[in-house]
């Protein structure tokens, strides 16, 4: 990235509406981004993103449409030192709709790096932002060994996850042409997630916690023999915030990384909800097997060996008691009567 070393960072988060986009807003908040001071915030999402009171520097929320060319364009002529790429269709959304999730997962993210190496070369200094893209460990797919290596190919076997791993090799290459500074972590699947279901076929790995806590049924889709790799929202914004302030030669030409999280099936993620809350909370949970979730998550990787993360400073939970307790800290509301 070229800077002065007293310039203030501008930031922009597409995606700045969504729970992940701000939950790095606040982290960004906590604790900045690196040596820089940050000058401003935009959170540029479809819709309206809150903006919060207490920030130490102006954010703004910008809403528009990675479908539209002129806010690609407006993007790109901002000139944000970092930018976080969050915006997506969730996986179950995505094999449903095979256009649609091609169109917003894959075609955007290209015409953003189209318009971002236009912007390097007609800026006159070089301009070359720093891109955090979240990816997701969908860009894997079956069979898999005990633990996925940082050396694991990417064999993808939902639309989803092959939307981000094409994603994940253009960053790369227009990271290696200097139009971009790029790093792409593959997030794990991100639980106790807060607020309502959505339409990701991981869903239900929040449901069945979050649901109970708050004293309401739970379905469960999937055999409790399902093992399936996990962070807390909390961890997957710090993974973001960190990715961005890495140094680049860390990155060694591999600017693509899997994060921590922890592994564990979901009977043992019931017995994690089980010491927390109880038997009452449990109880809330009832099986209701779905072939079309239960065929999209048998793809999906249960472990991970995250050697590179770990020694590039990135950090996560040690147990699904300690994502659920992130839970209860951070999104957690009791119900009064």
């Amino acid at each position: 990235m070229n800077h002065s070393s007293t310039q203030g960072q501008r930031v922009i988060i597409i995606g700045g509406a969504g729970m992940v986009g701000q939950k790095l807003l606040y982290h960004l908040i906590a604790d900045g981004l690196g040596d820089r001071p940050i000058d401003s915030v935009c959170l540029f999402d479809v819709v309206t993103a809150p903006i919060p009171e207490n920030a130490p520097f102006p954010v703004e929320s910008k809403t528009g449409s990675l479908l539209d060319q002129s806010d690609i364009d407006w993007i790109a002529a901002q000139r944000a030192d970092a930018l976080f790429h969050l915006a997506a269709i969730v996986s179950g959304d995505a094999e449903r709709n095979f256009e649609r999730g091609w169109d917003i997962n894959a075609r955007s993210s290209w015409q953003l790096l189209e318009a971002l190496r236009q912007e390097h070369h007609n800026s006159g200094d070089n301009y070359r932002p720093r891109l955090v893209f979240s990816s997701s460990i969908a860009v894997f797919g079956a069979p898999f060994p005990d633990k996925i290596s940082d050396d694991f190919h990417t064999t993808p076997l939902t639309s989803y996850g092959a939307q981000k791993a094409m994603t994940e090799l253009q960053i790369a290459d227009y990271s290696r042409k200097g139009y971009i500074d790029g790093v792409s972590i593959r997030l794990p699947t991100v639980t106790v997630r807060p607020g309502k279901p959505n339409l990701a076929a991981s869903s239900f790995f929040s449901g069945i916690i979050r649901e109970p806590l708050n004293g309401q049924p739970a379905v469960l889709p999937v055999a409790d023999t399902v093992r399936h790799w996990h962070a807390s929202p909390r961890s997957a914004a710090g993974f973001l915030r960190h990715a961005a302030i890495l140094e680049s030669d860390a990155l060694q030409n591999r600017p693509t990384l899997n994060m921590p999280g922890f592994s564990c099936t979901v009977a043992e993620q019931i017995e994690a909800l089980r010491s927390l809350a109880g038997n009452d909370a449990v109880s809330r949970i009832a099986l209701a097997p779905d072939p079309e979730i239960e065929a999209i998550v048998q793809n999906w990787p249960r472990d991970f060996d995250t050697v590179r993360a770990l020694a590039l400073g990135f950090t996560s939970e040690c147990s699904y008691e300690d994502i659920i307790q992130v839970y209860l800290d951070d999104d957690f509301e009791p119900t009064t009567h």
